[in-house]
């Protein structure tokens, strides 16, 4: 017979989701108060400007972003058409594809982190002290391993790129 979650356990559940709706929903909506695109752009951004020479196949950048991104394809197809990344074919697999971060995507990402990181401030950092924080991170990975996720490096400045 399966076991049932706790109460504690369930509540636990909800009020994470809540939560992490409700806070990604204000950063999203600070960064567009400041006349950015959406959080899914910096965070592809952000990837690309981190991997080796600039570039990753789509399926890696979808597995490499924070969030959720189901439509990788389009978002890519919105980079491209902004002149933010650019889709470069793969010598050695003729079917394959590199989207590589263009020098604009660089100033971009870069402009947007202060705004992003002004409002991971405002929702997050002014809620929790960095001991809370520490151990928030510390309860995440715990749930993250479960999930075979490796734990995250504590981020010291998300702008830095390789």
């Amino acid at each position: 017979m399966k076991k049932k979650p706790s109460s504690e356990a369930t509540a636990a559940w909800i009020r994470l989701m809540r939560v992490q709706t409700r806070v990604l929903d204000a950063v999203e909506q600070d960064l567009k108060k400041a006349g950015f695109p959406p959080l899914a752009w910096y965070d592809a951004l952000l990837e690309l400007s981190r991997a080796p020479g600039g570039e990753l196949r789509p399926v890696e950048l979808e597995k490499q972003m924070l969030l959720p991104q189901y439509s990788t394809s389009r978002l890519i197809d919105r980079l491209v058409d902004e002149g933010l990344a650019a889709r470069r074919e793969c010598k050695f697999d003729k079917r394959g594809q590199f989207v590589e971060i263009t020098e604009a995507g660089r100033e971009l990402q870069k402009k947007m982190w202060t705004s992003y990181s002004a409002a991971i401030e405002r929702h997050v950092g002014t809620k929790l002290s960095d001991a809370d924080a520490a151990k928030l991170c510390g309860l995440l990975d715990r749930l993250g391993c479960a999930c075979g996720e490796m734990p995250a490096p504590l981020v010291k400045d998300a702008v830095q790129a390789r």
